[in-house]
């Protein structure tokens, strides 16, 4: 006891000169009497009051006292120091008092302590909650604390519920039962009440958690629940917190069984449910019926891109439903792309330039489409959509087309005479007038980056600071496969296929087989010029340090780069299907390799490929493949798609080209299957094909790509466009956000968060994470509406200043800085509590 009677004192003593001590039950004397405090003079007080009051007010003005009595404090008419005593400390030995002169607490605390004496009894909570007080506390803010202690969260009733509903989720009940042993239960009861509205004749986390989630689900739908607009507040708070996500997703799906929401959502058209992410099954939901009207074509592709999928994006269950709306949306802008094309071609040059101006679309949306429904996590979703999408795709497009295509094919003797952009004159048209201007060139070569690919990569590419891509076409030679067209792409005078099972070809004698081969062919090429060229594989180039891969382009006025994924992926039957996913990767790969080139002093590149590719990720209908029987002197090489040999046999399913047709040496020829048909061939895959003549096998893409001086990466600007009052009268404020231009490339989105807040810079509204990334050039459709749900905090600030403000997260941080604000001004009648 001694301990704790020094300890107690001191803190007295640092707050006062005086301190009065009343033994009351008169058995500390001893204590009394062994205690040694330094510069503190013990007077006992017994009947000698006038004395100690001269000695401690005339004698000893600035010396501290302690002055004891053994016995029980005098009444106040006969306590002649009571003037000195109220002006002072006085000092208590239960333990009560102690605790409250511990923490330094005045005695009107008494009943916050003593009710609650177990959570007192830690030594451990005590400390805690004495750097947690203020000077200014309340009785009720001081509860609050204990509560925060208890529940390791912090001292505000959000955060202790956070923490309560955190515990439950995981089947746990520490935190809870030490709230219940310290006494604090009823005070929490009280103040969920209080701020949320709730009571309940069975109070618990579960009924509270219950009420919780059906309360505001039927604010949401019908604008009237049991709890306040802060438990509104409070949920859009925990769902959007990234601490809390597990809890309050666990607890979701509890809820939504406990209250049947899948029954209730079945009664529910999909756009009254827009703007509510509370439960998994909403998502499920609006995505079920997006599929039907996507299907039905009863929903414009505007309204899913620029509203539903927009709106949805802001929601809690995005993430796990991200690949479900974006393939539902290419879904949309592939149904909508292909209503409007015409897909008539009047001659080779009119379906090459439709195709790179507007056709090559529709592979991309598809390719798209697919490649979402292949990352989502339950395809079965959307199985009735994916059906109409192959059917359109495969038979009302890619069929359609290439038949119309082959009519133009077929009209044609020599491929060589074609005027179009070719494969075989890229190094002509496309390197040379680099090396005329004396500068150096790189090339990528990417295997099976068929055009519409390229012209993705464009976007992507400009979308890095400093970076520009522009895009060209050209057309492969034929066969459309991988060493003739990686051939083409060489210097060369003479082009010639051999009589290998691989179909290799030589540029000017020379094979063309293989890194080193082509390697050898551009230093022959490149030493008439008193240049030097070299060739080298993508992985290997990326495993160069900074140094190696600066000395490479020092010493090289032309280097090519071999990327091998696409093709790599869809030649093979076990992997085919997963072409798409490699094309993504591919986009990465390729903008790696050209930060690494650029980062090598190499300023000009080109990108292209040796071939494009067909792709229909349904298994190939029966009818797709050629009943035709491949017949010759010598089969060379046999594909799906084409035929190499000697004398072949003249068939009406398959056109063929002899090689000085198509512009090569030698006495070979060649047979390609009409339109999109494949030959039977065992064991090869037959979704992923090419070597043929169709127009996505045979554009090929080809990239420019500089870096420029300086930065032109920019940001869209947002406005806020308030109505025509700044005046706040109810529990909810609409306000509609302006995107003030198009994201582009170059003008990329903004990512805010929008909150209410007073001057003080205290929160008192939900807040909301809006992303402004809309490509419309429609102002309109640039237009985001958000509603504020205000908290009861607002209450006491009425007829005050308050802000609406737009924050920015600081890149590479976690903290957020002032993007934009409004003011409002809080006026608020009794009235318009009734509102919600």
């Amino acid at each position: 006891m001694d301990k704790n009677i020094s300890q107690a004192l001191h803190k007295l003593f640092e707050r006062h000169r005086i301190v009065f001590w009343y033994d009351t039950e008169k058995e500390l004397r001893s204590d009394f009497e062994k205690l040694e405090l330094e510069d503190i003079e013990k007077i006992e007080i017994n009947n000698h009051e006038f004395g100690i009051k001269y000695r401690i007010l005339r004698e000893k003005p600035q010396q501290k006292f302690l002055l004891y009595h053994e016995g029980k404090e005098p009444d106040y008419l006969d306590n002649w120091l009571l003037d000195i005593q109220l002006a002072q400390g006085k000092f208590s030995t239960d333990q009560v008092s102690l605790w409250l002169t511990e923490l330094e607490l005045g005695l009107e605390f008494v009943d916050v302590v003593e009710p609650h004496s177990e959570f007192f009894r830690s030594s451990e909570r005590r400390e805690a909650l004495k750097q947690l007080l203020h000077p200014h506390d309340t009785k009720t803010a001081i509860r609050l604390k204990m509560l925060a202690i208890c529940t390791a969260a912090e001292p505000r009733l959000d955060s202790i519920l956070e923490r309560l509903l955190e515990e439950y989720s995981q089947e746990r009940d520490k935190k809870f039962k030490l709230c219940d042993r310290t006494q604090l239960t009823e005070f929490l009861w009280q103040q969920m009440k209080q701020v949320y509205g709730y009571s309940s004749e069975q109070l618990s986390i579960k009924d509270f958690v219950i009420e919780l989630f059906k309360s505001c689900y039927t604010i949401a739908i019908d604008g009237e629940g049991k709890l306040t607009e802060d438990a509104l507040v409070f949920l859009k708070r925990w769902k959007d917190s990234r601490q809390f996500e597990q809890s309050f997703e666990s607890l979701s799906h509890q809820c939504a069984e406990n209250l049947k929401i899948e029954e209730k959502l079945n009664q529910r058209y999909y756009q009254e449910l827009l703007e509510i992410d509370y439960f998994r099954l909403i998502d499920q939901k609006i995505i079920h019926d997006l599929v039907q009207a996507v299907s039905d074509r009863t929903i414009a592709t505007n309204e899913v891109t620029n509203n539903i999928v927009r709106q949805r994006k802001q929601g809690h269950w995005y993430r796990e439903f991200e690949h479900f709306y974006e393939a539902i949306n290419y879904a949309s802008q592939f149904i909508h792309v292909l209503d409007e094309a015409n897909l008539s071609i009047e001659s080779i040059k009119d379906g090459f330039e439709k195709y790179c101006k507007s056709w090559f679309k529709i592979d991309q949306l598809y390719r798209k489409f697919i490649f979402h429904i292949s990352k989502s996590a339950n395809p079965t979703l959307t199985e009735k959509l994916s059906e109409q999408i192959e059917n359109l795709y495969s038979n009302h497009y890619l069929l359609k087309l290439n038949n119309h295509w082959q009519v133009m094919i077929d009209s044609i003797r020599q491929w060589q005479t074609i005027e179009l952009p070719s494969q075989r004159r890229f190094f002509s048209k496309w390197v040379e007038p680099f090396l005329k201007k004396d500068k150096k060139v790189c090339v990528i070569i990417s295997d099976a980056l068929r055009y519409e690919i390229g012209d993705e990569l464009v976007s992507l590419i400009r979308q890095e600071d400093r970076y520009e891509a522009t895009l060209d076409a050209a057309v492969t030679l034929l066969p459309s496969y991988t060493q003739l067209g990686m051939a083409a792409l060489l210097p060369n005078e003479t082009l010639e296929i051999i009589d290998h099972p691989n179909a290799i070809v030589n540029v000017d004698k020379q094979s063309s087989q293989g890194t080193v081969n082509r390697r050898k062919i551009l230093e022959k090429a490149f030493e008439k010029r008193q240049k030097k060229a070299t060739a080298i594989q993508a992985k290997e180039l990326l495993k160069l340090n900074r140094d190696e891969s600066r000395s490479l382009f020092r010493e090289h006025d032309v280097v090519y780069v071999y990327h091998n994924q696409i093709d790599q992926i869809g030649d093979k039957l076990a992997t085919e299907e997963q072409v798409f996913k490699a094309v993504e990767d591919t986009f990465s790969e390729l903008i790696l390799l050209i930060k690494k080139l650029t980062g090598a002093n190499a300023s000009n590149l080109l990108i292209t490929a040796d071939h494009g590719f067909i792709y229909q990720h349904r298994a190939i209908a029966d009818s797709d493949f050629s009943n035709v029987e491949v017949k010759g002197h010598k089969i060379i090489k046999e594909n799906r798609r084409f035929v190499i040999g000697e004398g072949l046999k003249e068939s009406d399913g398959l056109r063929k080209f002899k090689v000085e047709d198509i512009g090569l040496i030698g006495e070979l020829e060649m047979q390609i299957p009409k339109s999109i048909n494949r030959l039977r061939i065992k064991g090869s895959g037959s979704r992923f094909v090419h070597g043929g003549a169709t127009l996505q096998e045979i554009i090929i893409p080809v990239v420019k790509v500089n870096k420029k001086r300086r930065g032109d990466l920019s940001t869209v600007e947002v406005e806020i466009i308030r109505n025509s009052s700044s005046t706040i009268t109810s529990g909810q404020l609409a306000v509609t956000f302006y995107q003030q231009e198009p994201a582009t490339d170059k003008v990329q989105p903004r990512i805010l968060k929008a909150g209410i807040y007073t001057q003080t810079g205290e929160l008192i509204s939900d807040l909301h994470d809006l992303t402004f990334d809309s490509p419309s050039e429609n102002p309109r459709e640039r237009e985001f509406q958000v509603r504020f749900i205000l908290t009861s905090n607002a209450n006491i600030i009425n007829n005050k200043e308050v802000f609406l403000r737009l924050e920015e997260k600081l890149v590479d941080t976690s903290h957020y800085e002032e993007y934009k604000s409004v003011s409002y001004t809080i006026r608020r009648s009794f009235t318009s509590d009734f509102d919600f």
